[in-house]
């Protein structure tokens, strides 16, 4: 039997943390409601035609994309929340958008006019620029704050104006205005560069399908399935958390509206089993930040990842898979060792067998094995995307609750208004690249941060994490990536590869196409090079190379290939760490939302969210110096294998507890065995030693603590 005042008590929380954690809309305006709606459906469709059929130029493109979704956001979210029953603010806002609406049109019949004239600017450029560039500030205050609006305003006067007034290796001679709003407007490395190009093509298609997919039913599909899978095991609602907010995150990819809208139906559920309510925000938190890390969409950081290394998409995911999983176990570890120590019991729910399930809503997974297998075959993943998008209509016929017209029209409204604030905010993170990529100052700060590390990828890894974390506190997780990825992946790369360069030294097994850079260098050093030598020599030998001919010599001594997966461990490592600001005090609107559901001291909620979500930072060292993204698929299992089961015994060290209390010798033992099984190049049968003395914890633990649930089901 249904519980209504159950249902009217989730209902009203679904509400409340949607009220908090969602932007100021204008709602009292219904023409406007449906004029949005209206644009939204013609986006959608023209930016589908974008991605199939047209042959536009990609700057027009672009522009097209920018002034469609400013348009949207201006007319949706007004300056400030008390204005949004202002008509007057309203008619402003209707100004912004005709005013970017202007700016593309202005685009296509002045760009030939431009390079007639050698591309001198007249009054009109610098007036559509500047108003441009203007437009996607205010816009993105609106939508993020203010913090990306000052990043960008920094970036752009430095390289105008005050970047020529510094001394030392970040001082920049500077640029005039006119170059600078050439590049931001009308080339393709500024607002309408690369990043915009993800942003209308990878990033949109995938939003839209997930659209499509929750606008069928799947989201609750995803639900009763991990319900099914974990509901009537001890601390079943906990692994139901853990299990939903992956699986809906590899659909959503955004963290703070997968703990929405499966926070409201597993937070109340693991509280009901027994569960801390601090905790169970936590685990809902930290399970929905991994979401962004779940193949196969994994936010829009996959598609810019895809972007700057040259590495196809589909390469990503499927070396993200085993860190993912590590990471999720990690969570469901945590949620193992509280339900023992709780003693949560079993709730009564209509959960069904996992066969009748699936059964059930077999059809909601054609479109992803559809997405997965044009991925496979190589076809382009917008295209994967949009064939994955006609097949989630497809597959509705094949249920009771059929697509229809209006159905696909609210779809592709709602994919367009899921996609506004960040095709803004790809736009103006564009303007940041450019400056970046101008002034050379990515590398600049590679080379300082490696100064800092002093050669050490640790504490590299270290200075990134707290930038990463810092950033975060103004920056969503995608943009924070982009600005981290350009800064500080070349010097992560650089060391990655240079710690596989020196194990080839010391074993000797140096390629002879990369000797011959050494002949040059120090070619007293020749004959060594062809047995192992020490640790300290070749240290030494590597530290004669020039900077110039370091790129050359780790790509003839280590491989395309090998150095290719070393660029996508360094993305991979940024990405993973850029996720922390969702789950670490005193900034984390994860945890923060989960908090609201769970109704517990925010602050109080993001530092267990913080705790639960270790993996985090485990990951990352695991992908820095384990074979674990770079490996072959023997290499990637052992690797996964003792990953798994060394987090369990850090979580046991670090909570003290099994499968029943454990004193701190217990707890120091279950650290060293821990490091012991993921510590890089130590012997399989040390590492199968140390899983064989855990395992005989767990099972003292077990038979001396039997389990005793607060109540019986």
């Amino acid at each position: 039997m249904t519980n209504h005042s159950s249902d009217s008590s989730t209902s009203s929380e679904l509400e409340s943390s949607l009220s908090q954690f969602e932007l100021t809309q204008r709602t009292d305006f219904p023409l406007l409601t449906r004029c949005v709606t209206v644009l939204g459906i013609l986006l959608s469709l023209v930016h589908i035609w974008f991605n199939t059929l047209a042959t536009l130029p990609e700057l027009w493109v672009s522009a097209a994309h920018f002034a469609g979704f400013s348009a949207m956001c201006a007319l949706t979210y007004p300056a400030a929340a008390k204005w949004r029953k202002s008509k007057f603010a309203l008619a402003i806002d209707i100004g912004v958008a005709i005013a970017a609406i202007a700016c593309l049109i202005y685009i296509i019949f002045s760009e030939d006019a431009l390079y007639e004239r050698g591309v001198t600017f007249v009054t009109s450029d610098w007036v559509f620029s500047i108003i441009a560039i203007l437009i996607a500030l205010e816009l993105i205050r609106r939508t993020m704050g203010w913090f990306i609006p000052c990043l960008i305003l920094v970036a752009l006067t430095y390289v105008v104006w005050w970047g020529s007034w510094i001394d030392g290796i970040f001082a920049f001679p500077g640029l005039s205005a006119e170059t600078v709003l050439y590049r931001a407007f009308y080339s393709s490395e500024g607002m309408f560069g690369p990043i915009s190009r993800i942003s209308w093509s990878y990033v949109f298609m995938f939003i839209l399908f997930g659209a499509f997919l929750v606008k069928s039913g799947a989201g609750d599909y995803i639900i009763n399935i991990s319900r099914a899978a974990a509901g009537k095991i001890i601390g079943g609602p906990g692994f139901v958390a853990v299990l939903g907010s992956g699986l809906m995150g590899s659909v959503s990819g955004s963290s703070v509206a997968n703990t929405v809208s499966t926070g409201v139906i597993t937070i109340p559920l693991m509280k009901k089993a027994g569960f801390p309510p601090k905790f169970a925000a936590g685990v809902e938190a930290a399970a929905s930040t991994g979401g962004q890390l779940m193949p196969p969409v994994m936010g829009a950081g996959a598609f810019i990842m895809a972007s700057y290394t040259q590495i196809p998409y589909v390469e990503i995911i499927a070396v993200s898979f085993a860190p993912a999983l590590i990471y999720f176990l990690s969570v469901a570890f945590f949620v193992r060792v509280e339900a023992k120590r709780s003693g949560v019991h079993h709730v009564e729910t209509e959960t069904q067998s996992m066969l009748s399930v699936l059964a059930s809503g077999w059809h909601y997974l054609i479109p992803l094995v559809v997405l997965v297998a044009l991925l496979v075959q190589d076809f382009t993943p917008t295209y994967a995307a949009g064939i994955s998008i006609i097949s989630v209509v497809v597959a509705s016929w094949l249920s009771p609750n059929r697509m229809g017209l209006a159905d696909i029209f609210d779809a592709l409204a709602q994919g367009a208004r899921n996609m506004a604030t960040t095709a803004v905010l790809l736009t103006g993170i564009g303007l940041v690249v450019n400056v970046i990529s101008t002034t050379g100052i990515g590398n600049t700060f590679s080379i300082m941060i490696n100064d800092w590390a002093n050669g050490s990828l640790f504490m590299m890894l270290v200075l990134v994490a707290l930038a990463s974390l810092i950033l975060g506190m103004g920056l969503p997780v995608t943009a924070s990536y982009i600005v981290l990825g350009t800064l500080s992946a070349p010097a992560i790369y650089g060391l990655i590869a240079e710690q596989q360069l020196m194990a080839l030294l010391t074993t000797g097994q140096l390629p002879e196409e990369a000797k011959t850079i050494f002949m040059l260098i120090a070619p007293e050093q020749l004959a060594a090079l062809g047995a192992p030598m020490s640790f300290e020599a070749a240290i030494e030998l590597l530290g004669k190379v020039p900077d110039d001919f370091k790129a050359t010599l780790l790509e003839q001594g280590l491989g395309a290939a090998t150095v290719g997966m070393s660029l996508l461990a360094a993305h991979l490592i940024i990405f993973w760490l850029s996720q922390d600001s969702n789950v670490t005090p005193p900034v984390c609107l994860t945890a923060f939302a989960a908090a609201t559901i769970a109704k517990t001291p925010p602050m109080a909620t993001g530092f267990k969210a913080w705790k639960i979500a270790k993996g985090l930072y485990l990951v990352p060292l695991l992908m820095a110096y384990t074979p674990l993204v770079s490996g072959d698929l023997q290499q990637v299992l052992e690797v996964t294998l003792f990953a798994v089961i060394g987090t369990w015994a850090l979580v046991a060290g670090l909570e003290g507890y099994l499968e029943g209390p454990i004193n701190w010798p217990l707890r120091a033992v279950a650290f060293a065995l821990g490091g012991l099984m993921m510590w890089p190049g130590l012997d399989v049968v040390i590492r199968l030693a140390s899983a064989f003395v855990f395992f005989a914890m767990v099972f003292y633990t077990y038979r001396k603590y039997p389990f005793n649930p607060l109540a019986n089901p």
